[in-house]
């Protein structure tokens, strides 16, 4: 009866165990990775009350079975069903990683290396990825510099937001295309600035620059020149600015120097004249180009200004000579009160006369202008200027003189209008040697350039005459160019080359003078090589559609960028991390390294969701491995494992468990009443 009290003491505890891990299974059933555990019960020793007997051929007696006593029941094994996988749950947050087959996360204290399945990760504050739960440092593989390529090596803390990982280093352009169609009847192309055609590029810093290039139609179809005409910064400033250099070519070369030349016939530009004995050219002279001082010096409203004295004036004067020029002009009674304020004054009308000026009073009968003079012991004087008499009427004149601040004047009238005629004579200087009065007009000595029209303020033009004794020349222009001839097949509109060439390159100095001496570098920059393969020559209704874009066509290779910001980092399904920018680039920040184990269930469970290698489960490399290694594994960014917690198992072994604990019971109290039955028989 003890021995059976005792069996159901076994009983009670074992029962007791199995419904801790019940309960420990179901508190966990929303822990993220949680694998249930399980109990196996064995049974005790037995005590043997009689072994077995074999049988007996020479009696004939058989074989006895062994008579044994079971002492109870034990917990032999907990198993954790660690390679069961949980539900997926989706989070949508890029750090939570769920691992897909029988592989571990490494995580680390700092101290010990643990394994986990828990992927719900985040970057903290020093940009190490980390386990949410208790900040642990999730382990891999960090990258190698010289190559950009995972080193798998001793697993190492993940640290993916470093300084050096926040940003991605500039890069400069070093390759660019030109496509599209450079339309055969292009407009632009055939004036003097060209067809402007851009290249937007990067220096080895990062900053942003544009290329101008001008391209002009040639004289032999099919043929342009390609030019650089400038080259800007971000903020529309032209490096001849910035580096204060005389041209663009003191900064970067597009090409050699070549020329290319166009005849043309021409005529004498309107009053010009050639003297074919003397070889020499004339024209007639507007005022302002024969005298220095006539715009600044002129009389407002004086019209028709002529040589005072033609006899003495005709001939050949110097720079500096005066010639004495007469004018006539008018004013209205409007251009005299509005613009010198003066009042008129009709005789008619004495009440309106401003007061009675005794010491010079208004002439009785007459109409006149009152202006106002400054006299500064009385300032309200005003002096009457009269409509009527003329240049021997000396105190009037100078009255007019004063008043309209004209002291050339040498004589006026008075027209019905109540306005002034008057005449004008006035001194001004010739402006150049040689000019040549010939009695009617001044006639001056112009360049052959002059006389034929032609803009000499390009430096990169150079003229030619071949002149008939009529005038007519033959103008060939000479036009200087620093850049490419590009060709096309006028049949087929293909490109046939630039400088001879399939390319060509924008050519940047080391260096560059500036206009005062000093060298500034242009280290910087770097050559860029420009494809113009894909250009054609087709007609396209007269708009063309050629670009110039940085990299190589298709692929983008050196194309160069600015300095890039991380944006963003991404997880791949086998663990490696990328950073990206906002430059468009990538950048593989590390791995995240994966333990597996012989015997994963040999696991010790160290809490936090946490398990420890122990011997039977097979020690860690301290290396990892690529989860997707065995092509089996991988991992999920944006969810997480579930719990593999099936509640439905739970209860149903919560009931057995209840009703072995309930029959173990049983087995105490009905011993316990046979005890009761065998003490009662002694009274």
């Amino acid at each position: 009866m003890m021995r059976s009290m005792f069996s159901g003491v076994a009983g009670l505890k074992t029962h007791q165990v199995k419904m801790d891990v019940i309960g420990n299974n179901i508190a966990n059933v929303n822990t993220t990775a949680y694998k249930s555990s399980s109990i196996n019960f064995s049974e005790l020793l037995y005590q043997t009350q009689s072994r077995a007997s074999g049988p007996n051929g020479l009696t004939g007696r058989a074989g006895i079975n062994p008579k044994q006593i079971g002492l109870g029941v034990q917990s032999a094994a907990i198993t954790n069903a660690i390679t069961t996988g949980g539900a997926t749950q989706n989070t949508g947050n890029p750090f939570d990683i769920k691992i897909n087959g029988e592989a571990f996360f490494v995580v680390s204290d700092g101290k010990s290396n643990y394994f986990t399945r828990d992927g719900s990760f985040y970057v903290d504050a020093a940009g190490n990825l980390a386990m949410s739960s208790n900040g642990y440092n999730v382990m891999g593989w960090g990258v190698d510099e010289a190559t950009q390529t995972i080193k798998k090596d001793t697993v190492q803390a993940l640290r993916i937001m470093s300084a050096a990982n926040m940003t991605y280093p500039p890069e400069s352009t070093t390759e660019a295309y030109v496509d599209g169609i450079l339309d055969k009847n292009e407009p632009d192309a055939s004036t003097e600035a060209g067809k402007t055609m851009n290249l937007s590029f990067f220096d080895a810093l990062g900053y942003s620059y544009t290329a101008k290039f001008a391209i002009k139609a040639t004289d032999v179809k099919g043929e342009y020149t390609v030019e650089l005409t400038d080259i800007q910064n971000s903020e529309g400033e032209s490096l001849v600015d910035v580096y204060n250099v005389n041209s663009i070519n003191d900064i970067a070369g597009f090409g050699g120097a070549g020329s290319l030349t166009k005849t043309e016939l021409r005529d004498l530009i309107t009053g010009a004249k050639y003297d074919p004995a003397t070889q020499t050219y004339t024209k007639i002279q507007e005022l302002e180009d024969v005298f220095s001082d006539f715009k600044a010096n002129r009389i407002s409203g004086i019209k028709n200004y002529q040589v005072k004295d033609p006899a003495a004036a005709t001939g050949t004067h110097a720079a500096g000579d005066t010639i004495t020029l007469t004018g006539k002009g008018s004013m209205s009674q409007k251009d005299l009160e509005s613009v010198y304020k003066m009042i008129f004054v009709s005789a008619d009308d004495p009440a309106n006369h401003f007061r009675d000026d005794t010491t010079n009073p208004p002439t009785p009968g007459q109409d006149y202008y009152y202006y106002e003079e400054v006299d500064p012991a009385d300032p309200t004087k005003k002096t009457p200027i009269y409509l009527t008499g003329d240049a021997t009427d000396t105190t009037n004149m100078d009255n007019w003189k004063k008043a309209l601040n004209i002291t050339q004047m040498t004589s006026f009238t008075f027209n019905t209008d109540k306005g002034i005629e008057f005449e004008v004579e006035q001194d001004f200087t010739v402006a150049k040697d040689n000019t040549i009065y010939d009695g009617t007009d001044f006639v001056g000595n112009i360049t052959q350039e002059e006389a034929y029209g032609v803009d000499t303020s390009d430096p990169n033009k150079r003229y030619s005459f071949v002149v008939a004794e009529n005038g007519k020349a033959q103008v060939t222009t000479t036009t200087a160019y620093n850049g490419h001839i590009l060709k096309f097949n006028t049949d087929t509109g293909k490109f046939i080359s630039i400088g001879n060439q399939d390319s060509a390159t924008l050519d940047f100095n080391a260096s560059a003078t500036t206009k005062l001496g000093t060298t500034e570098s242009l280290a910087n920059f770097t050559d860029i090589n420009i494809d113009w393969t894909n250009v054609t020559w087709f007609d396209n209704g007269g708009a063309s559609t050629m670009t110039a874009q940085s990299g190589t066509e298709g692929k983008g290779l050196g194309s160069g960028r600015k300095l890039g910001n991380m944006s963003g980092v991404t997880i791949q399904n086998n663990g490696e991390i990328y950073g990206v920018y906002d430059n468009g680039m990538t950048k593989l920040l590390g791995q995240i390294a994966v333990a597996k184990f012989a015997n994963a269930a040999g696991l010790e469970k160290a809490g936090d969701n946490l398990y420890s290698a122990t011997l039977n489960s097979g020690e860690f490399d301290g290396i990892g491995v690529d989860i997707t290694a065995d092509g089996a594994g991988s991992m999920t960014t944006g969810a997480l494992e579930m719990s593999n917690v099936d509640l439905s198992s739970e209860f149903t072994h919560m009931i057995t468990t209840q009703r072995g604990f309930q029959a173990n019971s049983r087995i105490i109290t009905v011993s316990d009443t046979l005890l009761e039955e065998l003490i009662n028989l002694k009274r």
